[in-house]
């Protein structure tokens, strides 16, 4: 019977190709949906949410032969992923998180076939959150064919839990601003004009089953809700993980996840940033969907890893 370390390496090298197919996959959707949607266009904003008026899309059909070969790709290592992990004996946790992974793809594949419309807020937003998702269970499946089964669990990190689940909602309302194309319903920054907190009228935005016929202008109270509801728990979570990391920098076996976790919250607070006062420039926008993504594998690796 094949040697089980050999197996468990071959499982570790799939899926952090999965893990980089996945964060490519995440990148050229980004550019193609805020590129679609007239994120950084001239002259700007008059031309903002240029699909939902009927234009054509600015991006190239280069964009979407990559997207679609690589996504391809992936979906394939992903079933040999999941037989590397099952055959010729099951290795658990790997095969569950693997399963997960494949089931994720198969998923968005079907939710790809309802995408055309851009005034469907649910598949935008589902597909968002399941290029996140992919990341994430690539990455998780990686650490758990990694894992040394010697080493005592991780023990519990309240803060950490606490933090890693607000990234989670601060990922999905910026998913909405995005789907929603709110992005210029609040411009300024620290707070949205002198609005510092939603309107009641603007709380119906956190429905993602909806459609939408234009882009949320300046003030919108659906955008602006978004906007500062996602502002918040944007400052909550660089808190929180925040001080989690600073915890974790205290012991050794910890110490280089818990760096990673404080630069990559560093580095997403300035994008963040930068991208509203840019006014919203494409790029800067793209990077920070992208490093959301690397943030939230980051805060599970600190999670997965033993304190001792």
């Amino acid at each position: 019977m094949e040697n089980r370390t050999a197996r468990l390496k071959r499982i570790r090298i799939l899926a952090v190709a999965l893990v980089l197919l996945s964060l490519l996959i995440l990148l050229v959707s980004a550019y193609i949906r805020l590129s679609g949607a007239g994120l950084g266009c001239s002259p700007w904003p008059d031309c903002y949410g240029q699909l939902l008026a009927g234009q054509a899309s600015l991006h190239s059909g280069a964009a979407r032969i990559l997207h679609r070969s690589v996504a391809s790709l992936a979906l394939v290592l992903g079933f040999v992923l999941v037989a590397q992990c099952l055959r010729p004996y099951l290795i658990q946790p790997a095969a569950r998180w693997a399963t997960a992974l494949l089931t994720l793809m198969i998923l968005l594949t079907f939710v790809g076939l309802f995408s055309a419309d851009p005034h469907r807020v649910w598949t935008g937003f589902i597909n968002i959150l399941g290029g996140v998702g992919l990341v994430l269970l690539s990455w998780r499946t990686a650490l758990a064919a990694g894992a040394d089964p010697a080493q005592p669990p991780p023990r519990p990190a309240p803060v950490l839990h606490a933090g890693a689940g607000l990234l989670v909602l601060t990922i999905a309302l910026g998913a909405l601003i995005g789907v929603r194309y709110a992005a210029t319903a609040c411009l300024s920054l620290p707070v949205c004009g002198d609005v510092a907190w939603p309107a009641a009228a603007g709380w119906s935005a956190l429905n993602p089953f909806t459609v939408i016929a234009a882009a949320a202008g300046p003030g919108d109270d659906g955008g602006v809700a978004l906007h500062l509801l996602h502002r918040y728990c944007a400052l909550a979570t660089l808190l929180l993980l925040g001080l989690g990391a600073l915890q974790g920098l205290a012991r050794p076996a910890m110490r280089a996840s818990a760096g990673l976790l404080l630069v990559l919250l560093l580095v997403q607070f300035s994008l963040g940033v930068l991208t509203v006062l840019s006014g919203f420039s494409l790029w800067l926008a793209i990077a920070h969907s992208v490093t959301a993504a690397l943030l939230l594998a980051a805060t599970l690796q600190l999670l997965t890893r033993p304190a001792a």
